[in-house]
């Protein structure tokens, strides 16, 4: 079974004065602006790396959640970040890491299990697994 899920992306103009507006399939963002600014400048709007940090966040939370269940335990909370980091690579740029925080609190689980789960976690995440690049991890079992 294939799931196909999508995102677009609208631009004008040039890459520094131009600018463009994204929007996922569900509109749950709908038109929101981005460019150069927003991207290398920390002006208005979004950009790839935020919205690839967003996804990855989100899927690896999922997926730590479905990993608990899988050893019967059950997160109260599960907070994820995911730092993406955008260098300059030649004459362009390339995404070099990935770095997930997360906290969770589970009731039941001790900090070795937790670490562990998170660990196989970091290394199946559907997202971690699309990215080309380093990722790190820091584990946080909570109250």
């Amino acid at each position: 079974m294939a799931i196909e899920k999508f995102g677009s992306a609208h631009w004008s103009g040039g890459i520094k004065t131009g600018g463009g507006h994204v929007t996922t399939q569900t509109k749950s963002i709908l038109q929101h602006p981005y460019g150069f600014n927003a991207r290398f400048e920390g002006g208005p709007g979004t950009n790839p790396e935020e919205l690839v940090g967003t996804a990855h966040a989100a899927c690896f939370a999922m997926a730590l959640s479905g990993n608990l269940e899988g050893e019967d335990l059950k997160a109260d909370s599960i907070d994820a970040k995911s730092t993406i980091t955008l260098e300059k690579d030649g004459d362009g740029f390339t995404v070099t890491k990935a770095h997930v925080e997360v906290e969770a609190k589970v009731p039941g689980a001790s900090e070795e299990q937790f670490q562990k789960i998170a660990k196989t976690t970091e290394e199946t995440c559907p997202i971690s697994k699309l990215l080309n690049c380093e990722i790190t991890m820091d584990a946080k079992l909570v109250g």
